[in-house]
């Protein structure tokens, strides 16, 4: 089997009725009729990784696009209810205010798997459900989409996180499947170089969940920040891995040896792990940087930013153009130059803040405009020489 067989083991559980059908779990019918039911416009099928819903990270950031942005939605215990204007507008970060998020009038039907062998039936269910596009969310689901998009031609398709790989793990196209990939690197590096300005210590921390490829492009970009700013802090960085993305127990031991060894900011890129880093960061009044979404309200005072990836973002134009009829295959690849990666607002305060932005905002404006090549890996880490900065 080409790529990572993960193996993990639970159950996957159903956020919506979907035709009275049941997989591996229990289901919740949201108010006014069962998600995929005849209420609202056209069906769009999501399905989780194993994070699920909650990770207030990159699954949440998903089903904002979709519930929130595209369908006008607010998923509460009780099912689905409208979404309050006032709401919709504060889910809308100020980068993309002027990109017109308006509700598209779908009906959302969400599936979460617990474990990787819950993606290929989960995908199966939307099929069944007619969708007019089925959302795979986060690289381990590559394998199953590509399956059900072979057997379901008619069926569209959007893969967030990866491309299709073929038997080589090289990228391939099929007819009705959009794929969607992030310049996390770059972002990162972002990330990094704020660390390096913001620590007081000149000790930073990195907690990646598992050792992946994908992860490892943050950990890439987020020392070369580091070393763009501070090569000292970099050379020295603690760089650590759960070894999972739904741990919040692993995440905050792996935070808390960190900042017990003097680190006072922590960027982790672990999913629902990173949760626990957050937790971390509270306890020992110390700081750690978010990731995928802004994790801000999870500790006001000790986030310091969020590497955000447009998740969100990338789900709703996906959903709109099938909405507009204007959906096409390919590849798409979003970096800091389309507004598909980038750091939070930075709330907490700390020395000389202003000056410490400022030098971020060039390193971005350098990055866009093509002046800073980030690197996506550990082995272009070795060669990156970082740019001269004012």
């Amino acid at each position: 089997m080409k790529k990572l067989a993960l193996g993990l083991a639970a159950a996957a559980t159903i956020f919506g009725s979907i035709g009275g059908m049941g997989c591996k779990g229990d289901s919740d019918k949201p108010a006014g009729g069962a998600a995929g039911g005849a209420a609202g416009g056209v069906k769009i099928g999501l399905v989780t990784d194993v994070g699920g819903r909650g990770d207030q990270s990159f699954n949440d950031g998903a089903l904002r696009g979709l519930e929130m942005w595209a369908a006008g939605k607010k998923y509460t215990a009780g099912g689905y209810q409208p979404l309050p204007e006032a709401e919709l507008k504060a889910s809308i970060p100020v980068s993309l205010q002027n990109s017109g998020i308006a509700p598209l009038g779908v009906t959302p039907v969400v599936l979460t798997s617990k474990a990787q062998e819950d993606y290929e039936p989960n995908l199966g269910l939307l099929v069944t459900e007619k969708v007019g596009l089925a959302v795979g969310v986060g690289f381990m689901i590559e394998n199953a989409l590509e399956a059900a998009a072979k057997k379901h031609t008619g069926t569209r398709f959007l893969l967030i996180d990866s491309p299709l790989l073929d038997a080589q793990n090289k990228p391939y196209t099929l007819p009705n499947v959009q794929t969607v990939v992030f310049r996390e690197h770059e972002g990162s590096f972002l990330a990094g170089a704020l660390a390096g300005l913001a620590s007081s210590s000149g000790k930073v921390g990195f907690v990646g969940g598992m050792e992946l490829p994908i992860i490892k492009k943050f950990e890439a970009g987020f020392i070369a920040g580091l070393k763009t700013v501070n090569a000292q802090a970099a050379d020295q960085a603690k760089r650590v891995y759960t070894g999972s993305f739904d741990n919040s127990s692993a995440g905050k031991r792996a935070g808390l040896d960190l900042y017990n060894q003097g680190v006072d900011i922590v960027f982790h890129a672990a999913g629902a792990d990173g949760l626990g880093v957050i937790q971390a960061a509270k306890e020992q009044n110390k700081l750690a940087i978010g990731v995928d979404s802004d994790q801000a309200h999870l500790a006001p005072q000790n986030v310091l930013t969020s590497m955000v990836k447009q998740v969100d973002y990338a789900i709703y134009t996906a959903v709109k153009s099938v909405a507009d009829n204007t959906f096409k295959a390919g590849d798409r690849v979003l970096g800091l130059k389309e507004n598909g990666v980038g750091l939070a607002p930075v709330k907490v305060d700390f020395p000389n803040k202003q000056a410490a932005l400022d030098k971020v905002e060039k390193l971005r404006t350098a990055i866009v405009e093509g002046k800073i090549k980030v690197p996506a890996t550990l082995e272009e880490l070795q060669s990156f020489t970082p740019p001269p900065i004012e």
